[in-house]
């Protein structure tokens, strides 16, 4: 069965917030990039948003502690 690029999208979104908060990091305007979403670029993209510095550096030091693993 072939799976809607929407919905893997929104899928992809939903699982980035999750293991975000997992490490309690919250990116406000996380979501489905809408010109995306409606197949301007030919491809669905998430977009990441924007974060204060605080965000950004938890945000850096999470990727930096598993990439060590």
């Amino acid at each position: 069965m072939h799976s809607d690029p929407h919905d893997d999208v929104h899928a992809g979104a939903e699982e980035l917030r999750t293991a975000l908060k997992d490490h309690g990091i919250t990116l406000p305007s996380l979501g489905v990039d809408l010109p995306g979403f409606a197949g301007v670029y030919g491809v669905s993209l998430v977009a990441l948003g924007n974060c204060n510095a605080a965000t950004a550096r938890r945000l850096a030091e999470v990727l930096r502690k598993a990439a060590a693993r």
